[in-house]
């Protein structure tokens, strides 16, 4: 081994055309790699030289992966199964699978480590089913660099590893407990940005309605984790094995934590004055959240002068007096909002209880403040029927928020649906994609009262309904010019395949039990009519 030998290679596989079908040609955003570029930070800081591969913004197959990888030749390769939203995990992992393989086909002796959210969620597992050497639980982090150390050693100690699973005789073992990260500002001060092609990322479509170019293009965290624990979503998956807090706590004290405001404006000075970037995602899990940190950051963008184009997520129940115009004014021009469902005994179902006046209420006063709006709804959550559904419809189209994602519910590894999925038996995705909303293979949970196939069937018929609505296209007219209806026009006229509604995926129809049986509503036939 020689003494300039690379330590480690960070690889973002390709999984666009999987995962979003021919939406992912040029309506989908092509995203930097905010964990790799975070993992690289973290491992220089520690002395340890690195390259990052992103297949996905190069266009890059599995092959040619393997064979970057074998004449670069490093210590260790790392696969990071990390996507646009904590869900993305799983849905990568085919492509995951699919670089992992082609390495080890390509350089057999090539080390390659697995991590990621999905891998997290189910180590043991992926461990088993994947052709790679290693796998972290965890964030990853501390594993990533232990195993680095040990690999250079002559008698690795792989036992010694925190948050590693391996094989020892084909029996696989895991190392003590990774912590997580508690001073974010000193351990993992922002994203690599040399080591990215910055000139290949793109926002979504909606981001730039009106007319903005989509390039250049960045996504940068300023928090990680989340305080809420809301049953379909998977973001604690990677953090709950570090959390230091009483078995049982509801949020341990250190799983949600923030880079200072001050690395966070350093991270946009370096994106707006070295890379010209003006479009930002910002990807925390829930950014509008801390009055403090997000007055801070608004702030800091508005003193400087940026004129730029940022997206975050937030909740209902999260904007506090003063944000809003504060976000307007530093360039905040969307923010999306879990909307979730229009029935308020299925959004309490989820752990998401909050009104329906409430909601009205948050999506005008954003939408005043001069803020476009993203709603986010899904359907399909347990307590779903026809008419449910149908309220989250109908609420969708009276809302107008200036753009929708409408979800199936899924059962991610590391969510409590998951979980609960498994102890009834319901049918999963027999293959990581099936856990794509807009993959062919899509396989969305059934509910207590409808089979999956019901829910995959309305979920796609209510977003064509959206967004051919007059009404909405009229806002869109309104707000964004006439090209944006042609570009909206242009995204409906791409109608996605899927297995489940042609009958190519055979699944049975197995309803999700409830916990306290209740008698199921009556069948209705599926009418996208409005009440």
């Amino acid at each position: 081994m020689t003494a300039n030998r690379l330590d480690i290679v960070l690889i973002n596989p390709s999984s666009r055309t999987q995962v979003y079908q021919s939406l992912g040609t040029d309506l989908a955003a092509v995203e930097n790699p905010v964990w790799a570029g975070l993992m690289a930070t973290f491992c220089r800081q520690r002395g340890l030289s690195v390259e990052i591969i992103d297949a996905e913004a190069e266009c890059l197959s599995a092959s040619e992966v393997a064979d970057r990888v074998a004449y670069l030749k490093p210590v260790l390769a790392a696969v990071v199964a990390y996507g646009h939203q904590p869900s993305a995990s799983t849905q990568i992992m085919t492509a995951v699978g699919r670089a992992c393989s082609a390495v080890k086909v390509t350089a057999p002796d090539q080390p390659v480590l697995l991590l990621g959210g999905h891998v997290a969620a189910l180590p043991e597992r992926t461990l088993r089913e994947e052709e790679a050497d290693f796998v972290a639980a965890g964030e990853g982090l501390h594993t990533l660099v232990s195993l680095v150390d040990a690999l250079k050693s002559p008698a690795p100690d792989l036992s010694a590893v925190p948050g590693l699973w391996y094989r020892d005789n084909g029996r696989p073992r895991s190392g003590p407990q990774a912590t997580l990260l508690t001073r974010l500002d000193a351990e993992m001060p922002g994203v690599a940005w040399d080591l990215l092609p910055m000139s290949r990322y793109r926002a979504h479509n909606w981001h730039c309605l009106g007319g903005h170019e989509r390039q250049p293009y960045a996504a940068i965290y300023t928090t990680l984790g989340c305080p809420y624990q809301c049953s379909f979503c998977c973001i604690q998956a990677p953090f709950k094995n570090g959390e230091v807090g009483e078995p049982g706590e509801k949020q341990p004290p250190n799983s949600y934590r923030f880079w200072s405001v001050d690395h966070v404006l350093a991270q946009i000075d370096t994106l707006v004055e070295k890379y010209g970037v003006r479009n930002i995602k910002i990807a925390d899990e829930m950014f509008v959240l801390n009055k403090r940190h997000v007055v801070g950051i608004c702030d800091g963008i508005i003193a400087r002068g940026y004129d730029l184009n940022i997206w975050a997520y937030t909740r209902v129940d999260t904007i506090k007096d003063g944000m809003l115009d504060k976000l307007k004014a530093a360039g905040f021009n969307w923010l999306a909002v879990g909307i979730e469902a229009g029935a308020d005994r299925v959004r309490t179902d989820v752990d998401k209880a909050f009104s329906q006046e409430q909601v009205y209420g948050i999506v005008r006063q954003i939408q005043s403040a001069g803020i476009s709006v993203i709603g986010n709804y899904i359907f399909g959550l347990p307590e779903d029927d026809h008419a449910t559904m149908r309220a989250t419809l109908d609420l969708a189209l009276d809302l107008k928020c200036e753009f929708a994602n409408f979800y199936s519910a899924m059962a991610y590894p590391g969510s409590p649906l998951y979980a609960l999925a498994l102890r009834r038996g319901v049918p999963l995705p027999q293959r990581w994609t099936g856990y794509s909303q807009h993959s062919r293979d899509c396989l969305p949970l059934p509910t207590r009262y409808l089979p999956a196939r019901e829910v995959l069937k309305f979920r796609d018929a209510a977003f064509l309904k959206h967004y051919t609505d007059p009404g909405y296209l009229q806002l869109i007219e309104n707000r964004f010019g006439t090209k944006s209806v042609e570009d909206i026009r242009r995204m409906t006229a791409h109608r996605l395949e899927r297995d489940l509604l042609t009958g190519a995926l055979d699944v049975p129809p197995t309803l999700l039990p409830a916990d306290n049986a209740v008698s199921a509503p009556a069948p209705e036939v599926l009418q996208l009519t409005r009440r």
